[in-house]
């Protein structure tokens, strides 16, 4: 792969050369490797076949996984949470000990305490970690899925972009099947407040229990707000948008 250079950027083929655009800007490919149906087929390849088998299983996890948060993201993720995640789900399936090489998967591997801890505190939006945005302690109660933060006072407890004037908070208790992707998610009422220095216990309560059987993923949502003439328009800051896995059960 090699980064193009000069006033004039090719997009397309030349000979064995293929020239596209990323987000890393414009590059060049020469065309090369092992012929597609030779790796499908040939016995010499059986472990690349095992290991893109796994891969795709742990991209799918990560898929389902975005799905059903796919209204949270749109505020609060980044552009590279997708090859992130997927990182995070084949470091999960890893673990699973019981599956067949090429067959591991996330599914199995969840149900490991260590997988849940791989999954826990996972930021979709890199560039807002909630460790550098909110600067008091929560408590997720996974009996009831309640988030709670006791005595917030938003001016000095949170990194706020400029030009903000309230925040919004938010919680989410979703219960979702790796195995098979179906999911149910319950969203907690919203907290809207002021950036101001009044000291508020800022309490989020899932809408009701979710159904199905699956893992239990707790979230919690911190977006910023700009009033003009009392309408609150949402910043979309990339920077300062955060939502994070807070609690796997």
């Amino acid at each position: 792969m090699a980064r193009q250079k000069g006033i004039i950027k090719l997009k397309g083929k030349i000979g064995d050369i293929s020239f596209y655009k990323t987000q890393d800007g414009h590059l060049a490919r020469e065309k090369g490797g092992v012929d597609a149906e030779r790796i499908a087929n040939d016995p010499a390849f059986v472990r690349t076949r095992e290991n893109g088998a796994e891969f795709g299983s742990s991209a799918v996890a990560g898929k389902n996984l975005r799905t059903a948060l796919f209204a949270m993201l749109q505020t609060a993720s980044d552009n590279r949470v997708v090859s992130r995640l997927t990182k995070v789900m084949t470091d999960i399936k890893n673990l699973d000990a019981t599956s067949a090489r090429g067959e591991r998967n996330v599914g199995v591997a969840i149900a490991l305490p260590a997988a849940k801890a791989l999954l826990k505190n996972f930021n979709f939006n890199k560039k807002a970690i909630l460790g550098s945005i909110l600067f008091k302690p929560y408590s997720v109660n996974t009996g009831t899925g309640v988030i709670t933060i006791n005595g917030l006072e938003p001016v000095n407890h949170l990194n706020f972009p400029a030009g903000a004037t309230h925040v919004t908070f938010k919680g989410a208790w979703l219960k979702l099947d790796f195995a098979t992707g179906l999911y149910d998610l319950q969203a907690s009422n919203a907290v809207n407040l002021p950036i101001d220095a009044v000291s508020s216990n800022v309490v989020l309560t899932p809408a009701g229990v979710p159904a199905g059987a699956g893992t239990d993923v707790y979230l919690l949502q911190i977006e910023f707000f700009q009033e003009v003439n009392a309408v609150q328009y949402s910043l979309k800051d990339g920077a300062h948008n955060s939502l994070t896995v807070v609690e796997v059960a």
